[in-house]
């Protein structure tokens, strides 16, 4: 019983701590409470009032930049109403100046209104004065007014004849640089860029022997050892009084080259019988052939054209050891094919088809001891025949005709002249060289006036010398212009010719 009492009193102890512990527990939270309700309202205090501060400094700041604006509003107006008052001022200034020069103009124009009325009375004076004295002049001179006007139409005319003759020489003179002068422009540039050298070569070629005993040798017993090698190369070897050489003589340069190496291992090698004259001459087809395919390759790589089928450069090849009328064939073909794109690229044509056709345009000089007909021709159908482009077999087939279809194929045609025209390039025959030369001096001769002619510097130049009493220097032009008509329209000549009329006169006397 005393337990139960024990454990309730202490229960009942228990549960008023409790709710003492409770009590203050929640006066403590109010006391906290309201101390920090007390600091929000003195911390709200001081914000507003430093807000009520700044509010008063910014309105200072506003008054004070209001009334800035407004001073400087009032100097803006002032000085615009004083530049207001000047441009007035200078208006009226110009208005009267205008007053005053309209006044001036009204004078002056009564001024000439009154000169004009003088000179035109002194006019009608100067026609009457003229008049009379026209009159008095014809029966001074016992002609009309008709006939002295016929008499001076006649002399007149006469005079302005001449006048024309002279003008027209020198217009045509200008003229003619002003044509040519593009024309020269691009042609010397052309010519300037490229250099080239100047290769000759016969139909001969000589080999060397290192003594004349070999001389028996390459004869053989009986001559059969000339005899294999003839027959073998397919030339004539010629064995003359020449020291230590033979010459090697062939129409076919391809062949006259397989002769040389064949000969020079030969001699080299100093085993000289038929077997091995002909092993030699297919070590030396073998090695021509491989040289021509490697310069074929050469020319294709130096010009930049590409795409080409293999037999044409093999073909191309081939023209090393061809020749016209003394000038390389490839050489020249190169020459031609890099002047002709040079020439395209001035005038705006097609660089391509022009450096293609002038590598290609003697192409069918490689066949023509294989093929008859003209090089041109040849040359164009193999080219037709390789899937070679249609421009640029036009350019092959027309480089020597008079009718071209495209301007690459007159570049091409120029380009060909160019390189056979300069000096050294080709060699006539001393009987075609005086032909032409005479031909051209007697072209010269064939004019009235003309004394004498010379051809110079190799045909390029012919002087002709005039009778000065029947050709005047106007006439003398218009000479050298018909003799350069002529020469062009009735001889064939490489490159051109200066025409030089030369009228002298001179006179003699002897003190004796």
């Amino acid at each position: 019983m005393i337990r139960v009492e024990s454990a309730i009193i202490a229960i009942f102890a228990v549960l008023v701590g409790l709710l003492l512990g409770v009590v203050g527990g929640f006066f403590g939270r109010m006391l906290i409470s309201r101390r920090q309700v007390g600091a929000a309202n003195s911390e709200a205090e001081r914000i507003l009032e430093r807000a009520r501060e700044k509010s008063r400094e910014s309105l200072v700041e506003a008054k004070e930049e209001a009334l800035s604006i407004l001073s400087s509003s009032e100097k803006e107006i002032r000085e615009r109403r004083s530049e207001l008052q000047r441009t007035e001022r200078r208006v009226a200034s110009l208005e009267e100046n205008c007053n005053r020069r309209a006044g001036n103009l009204d004078k002056r124009e009564r001024k000439v209104a009154r000169k004009e009325s003088e000179a035109a009375e002194i006019r009608a004076d100067l026609e009457s004065i003229r008049q009379k004295e026209i009159e008095r002049l014809e029966g001074v001179a016992s002609l009309s007014t008709d006939e002295a006007k016929a008499v001076l139409m006649a002399r007149a005319e006469e005079e302005i004849q001449y006048e024309v003759a002279r003008r027209y020489r020198d217009v045509e003179q200008q003229a003619s640089m002003e044509m040519d002068g593009r024309a020269r422009m691009v042609l010397s540039q052309a010519i300037h860029r490229l250099a080239s050298d100047v290769v000759s070569e016969a139909t001969v070629t000589s080999v060397p022997l290192p003594n004349d005993d070999m001389k028996g040798r390459l004869i053989g017993r009986e001559g059969r050892n000339i005899r294999a090698i003839e027959k073998a190369m397919g030339v004539d070897l010629i064995i003359d009084e020449t020291p230590e050489a033979v010459m090697v003589s062939c129409f076919d340069p391809v062949r006259r080259e397989i002769a040389r190496v064949a000969l020079s291992k030969l001699i080299g090698d100093g085993r000289i019988h038929p077997a091995r004259i002909e092993e030699m001459v297919g070590r030396a087809e073998k090695e021509v052939g491989e040289d021509v395919w490697k310069r074929g390759q050469d020319a294709i790589f130096e010009t930049g054209v590409q795409g080409l089928h293999p037999e044409v450069v093999r073909l191309l090849g081939r023209l090393k050891y061809r020749y016209s009328y003394g000038e390389n064939v490839l050489q020249h073909s190169i020459e031609v094919s890099h002047l002709a794109a040079m020439m395209a690229g001035e005038i705006g044509a097609n660089v391509k088809v022009a450096r293609t056709g002038g590598l290609l345009h003697d192409i069918g000089k490689a066949l023509t001891h294989e093929i008859e007909g003209p090089h041109a021709e040849i040359g164009a159908d193999i080219a037709r025949k390789y899937n070679v482009a249609k421009h640029i077999c036009s350019a092959i087939a027309e480089h020597h005709d008079d009718v071209m279809s495209s301007a690459e194929c007159f570049i091409v045609s120029a380009a060909d002249a160019i390189s056979a025209a300069r000096p050294g390039a080709r060699r006539d025959t001393v009987e075609q060289y005086t032909k032409r030369l005479k031909a051209i001096e007697d072209v010269c001769r064939g004019f009235d006036g003309v004394e004498k002619s010379y051809a110079i510097q190799a045909g390029r130049e012919v002087r002709v010398l005039v009778n000065p009493s029947n050709v005047d220097d106007v006439t003398a032009a218009s000479l050298a212009r018909d003799i350069a008509k002529k020469i062009e329209d009735n001889l064939a000549y490489p490159g051109q010719i200066k025409i030089t009329v030369i009228r002298e006169s001179r006179a003699v006397q002897y003190a004796r």
